[in-house]
């Protein structure tokens, strides 16, 4: 039996209206099966449930319009499947059904009282939750994201849960909600990796897919990442091991907020298992993320998730004075937030000039495929490389930013051979 207050009664009640009724139906449900006896305040909810996936989340939407459902919460919202500010990346006379239900949706989502920021990393936000923050989330890097690197409490949850969460501003107090079902429970140890490899952002994309991999439903526990680790590189971690696993919270000793000491991290146990990460390991996983080193190139897509402001400083020196080949498409997925921050450091002329695309609100691997994504992709992200073959029909290569731009002005594959080296990844 779930305990509930006086709120959480007058909402089931149906004194507040048909929506919160069913919304409040639903968070009660959802603890009964998680076998806990309580909900939990949450202060914020980052949805996906305003994604565009089939007539049935435009009805479930459109009924908590109809029934004066309003969220009770500060609500962000993930991405969709159409770039608003630019229609022509997935044109509607292409594919009238997914836009126009897209489109219709977004909108909905905006008059529940969302913040329709239509962003996959709500965190580059200025505002963001804080440690030991009750929270929602929804898209699986944010989770992993704001559980590990901010301290954030949230379980993943799918669609309609996220938005009756956020409605009713309550959430069943289960699994990561929870001090002891925090605590790590696998370890990897890091520490034979060579420090030179260490300081590359690819090495944080494949060791995300390593952590998917061999983690299980266990929160895995990094040892001996670099102080100098950076929120990007958490980033890669978040998004690959979420893509390539069920990781939705990760500690990396002495850099997340809950793991200051190997102590802390395991609540002062010890590992149920530890998985010393090999040179062998971390070629099978890069390599597994490429269909092939060399050939023509149709395309290049980075920003998944979205590209921070960090990143677009490190992608300006590479791209200024220079031009992609015309028969590639380079696309870069960001935020609206991010963009207007570019656009104020004048950034913006120097992507222009390039050839290269912003795109918003959306990300493009998506289908319907994206205009100019096909045959031979590039990515620097982890997850898009992971994602994408089962999504659309290209084959994709994986490398570094740097690789990735040189790449799109040659208009072919262009490896860095040390980085492709294996002995660099496997000696000091």
């Amino acid at each position: 039996m779930v305990s509930l207050s006086e709120y959480d009664q007058r909402l089931l009640s149906g004194a507040d209206g048909k929506a919160k009724q069913l919304a409040m139906k639903m968070m009660v449900r959802a603890a009964e099966v998680s076998g806990v006896e309580c909900l939990v305040d949450v202060s914020m909810a980052h949805v996906n449930s305003c994604f565009y996936s089939g007539q049935v989340g435009l009805d479930f939407a459109e009924f908590l319009l109809r029934e004066g459902g309003t969220v009770a919460v500060p609500t962000l919202t993930n991405v969709g499947l159409i770039d608003l500010l630019h229609p022509d990346l997935r044109p509607e006379k292409s594919n009238q059904e997914e836009v126009r239900g897209a489109r219709k949706l977004m909108g909905i989502y905006e008059k529940l009282g969302c913040e329709v920021v239509w962003t996959c990393a709500p965190y580059q936000l200025k505002q963001r939750p804080s440690l030991g923050d009750q929270i929602v989330g929804s898209e699986s890097n944010a989770v992993s994201f704001y559980n590990s690197v901010l301290g954030a409490r949230t379980n993943k949850y799918g669609d309609f849960l996220d938005i009756c969460a956020a409605v009713t501003g309550r959430a069943p107090y289960a699994g990561l909600h929870r001090d002891e079902c925090r605590l790590g429970e696998i370890l990897f140890n890091v520490d034979g990796v060579p420090k030179k490899l260490r300081e590359e952002d690819v090495f944080y994309h494949v060791l995300g897919i390593i952590l998917g991999q061999k983690s299980g439903v266990q929160i895995p526990v990094i040892q001996g990442l670099p102080k100098t680790v950076n929120e990007d590189q958490l980033k890669a971690i978040s998004a690959a091991g979420a893509a390539s696993g069920a990781v939705s919270m990760f500690h990396a000793i002495a850099i997340t907020p809950e793991a200051e000491t190997y102590d802390q991290a395991f609540g002062g146990g010890e590992p149920k298992r530890v998985v010393e990460v090999t040179s062998e390991m971390l070629i099978e996983a890069r390599d597994t993320l490429s269909h092939s080193n060399s050939g023509t190139l149709s395309a290049v897509c980075i920003g998944t998730p979205h590209f921070s402001f960090t990143e677009f400083a490190k992608l300006i020196p590479l791209i200024k004075g220079r031009q992609v080949n015309p028969d590639v498409s380079f696309l870069i997925s960001t935020s609206r937030f991010v963009l207007a921050e570019v656009q104020n450091q004048g950034w913006l002329e120097d992507i222009n000039d390039a050839g290269i695309r912003i795109v918003v609100d959306t990300c493009t691997y998506f289908t319907p495929v994206a205009k100019g994504v096909q045959g031979r992709v590039m990515s620097n992200s982890g997850k898009w490389a992971y994602y994408a073959p089962g999504m659309l029909d290209v084959r994709v290569v994986f490398g570094s930013l740097e690789e990735c731009v040189e790449s799109a002005v040659r208009g072919e594959v262009w490896r860095d051979k040390r980085l492709w080296d294996n002995a660099f990844w496997g000696s000091e």
